[in-house]
């Protein structure tokens, strides 16, 4: 921890100059350091508790003065917070939950604000609709419990296996229509199969049809494998390898044969944020280089966007390791509702009951 501590200190005094040198923070140096920032920044997020304390650890090292208190929860449960407040929001920041796919459709709750970094990105890693600000990665694996697999007699690496009748009712995801890592696995299956084709709703209706487990909760998808309640998991990476990281000797993250693809996922500051300066200054930290380099290596389990990102500990494969599928993120966009109507009426089909 001293080493995080030392990095993170490190990280706030480089991020000092370079804003000083660009002059993107601010009129002066005194307000480029982050001296004038304070008070409290209220940040809704579905990510995992340890991404959270590397954003706590490196933001707090850069701006002291700010108490920062996270809202843990789904983005759907965020999202429906944030419009149930208003005119009056208690939260500055939603982290997590917001892909590519999502398009304006929550136009009406976030700020228009682009980070003073967005240029730093890949084309398409750069905001879309100019209140997201992409920073890290969400690519779609299973999470398999290699134990209750070797007692199957599997080898399980494809969409296909899931539909082999030993895995009736012992596999996982959560709900597309709530879950920001369901739609992910979603999008992924017609990344491999093509957007809305016979082939990719007789893999979704077959998964359904073998019983596959829908919950509410996305970290249900890794944390009930490696408690050996189910299966395999369709979930994502940082989640199972996580466990992995701390330790887990009964799970295997397994990346589709048929292929893997993934979303980049935002950071959005809520419309009439209370702390406005703040929640402005976390959303250039999360997309500077030198605060995604202090959370790929403290975290070790996530892809971030800016293409200046220095790696040094990662738990996750090598990229060229794996077999991408490529994405239509403006079909997404377009048809995300229709394709979760589509989903909700097979849901109930085979879930009357």
């Amino acid at each position: 921890m001293k080493m995080k501590r030392m990095l993170a200190i490190l990280l706030a005094l480089t991020m000092v100059f370079a804003l000083v040198g660009c002059g993107g923070g601010g009129d002066t140096e005194e307000e480029n350091t982050g001296a004038e920032i304070g008070g409290t920044l209220v940040v809704c997020s579905s990510a995992t508790d340890l991404d959270l304390e590397a954003i706590q650890e490196g933001f707090t090292a850069l701006y002291p003065d700010v108490t920062l208190e996270f809202i843990t929860c789904s983005a759907g449960e965020g999202v429906a917070r944030v419009e149930a407040e208003g005119e009056n929001p208690t939260i500055d920041v939603f982290y997590s939950g917001l892909n590519q796919a999502d398009g304006d459709k929550y136009a009406h709750i976030f700020e228009p604000y682009v980070s003073v970094y967005d240029s730093e990105m890949p084309e398409e890693y750069q905001s879309n609709n100019g209140f997201y600000n992409y920073d890290h990665l969400s690519s779609v694996v299973f999470c398999v419990n290699t134990e209750l697999e070797a007692e199957l007699g599997m080898e399980i690496d494809s969409y296909e296996d899931l539909l082999d009748p030993r895995l009736e009712g012992k596999f996982i995801l959560s709900d597309p229509t709530s879950s920001s890592s369901a739609w992910n696995n979603m999008a992924n299956i017609f990344a491999v199969y093509g957007n809305d084709t016979e082939e990719a709703w007789a893999q979704i209706e077959g998964m359904l049809q073998n019983g596959m487990i829908i919950v509410g909760s996305s970290s249900a998808c890794f944390k009930s494998v490696q408690q050996g309640e189910y299966v395999v998991g369709l979930t994502y990476e940082d989640g199972a390898s996580t466990l992995l990281k701390d330790g887990a000797d009964n799970i295997k993250m397994v990346y589709p044969a048929e292929g893997s693809s993934a979303f980049a996922f935002a950071a959005a500051i809520v419309k009439n944020a209370p702390n406005m300066d703040a929640a402005k200054a976390m959303i250039d930290y999360l997309q500077s280089a030198e605060g995604q380099s202090f959370r790929a290596n403290y975290v070790g389990t996530v892809r971030f966007t800016n293409e200046d990102v220095v790696v040094e500990q990662s738990w996750l494969p090598a990229t060229e390791d794996i077999k991408w599928v490529t994405r239509d993120i403006d079909w997404l966009i377009e048809n995300k509702a229709a394709m979760l109507e589509k989903w909700s009426e097979l849901y109930s089909k085979y879930n009357a009951n």
